[in-house]
């Protein structure tokens, strides 16, 4: 297992690690607090190395608790196992808006 971690980057942050069941917990209380500063902002997925639904569910509270906040969240360097996910679980469409090309 991998921890995953929440790291601010130059152009927004990034997730690192894997993003299970095992890891989302301990990520999510990091993260519930974090309040965005910015209208935008982008959330880099490229060295996230798995992620099963629970990383899935995070993420979708993630958007939603940026939006909360005024901001819109773009995932990018989204793994093709996410994207399965994404269609699997019939949210696409909810999320085509937050998916960088």
């Amino acid at each position: 297992m991998s921890e995953c971690q929440w790291l601010k980057k130059a152009s927004g942050y990034e997730l690192s690690g894997e993003l299970t069941r095992d890891t989302v917990p301990a990520l999510w209380a990091t993260i519930q607090d974090w309040e965005p500063t910015s209208s935008e902002c982008e959330v880099s997925l490229e060295e996230t190395h798995r992620v099963d639904s629970a990383g899935m569910a995070m993420l979708i509270h993630l958007i939603q608790h940026a939006k909360n906040s005024n901001c819109h969240i773009m995932l990018s360097f989204v793994p093709e196992q996410l994207r399965t996910l994404f269609q699997l679980s019939n949210i696409e469409t909810m999320l085509v808006n937050h998916i960088k090309k």
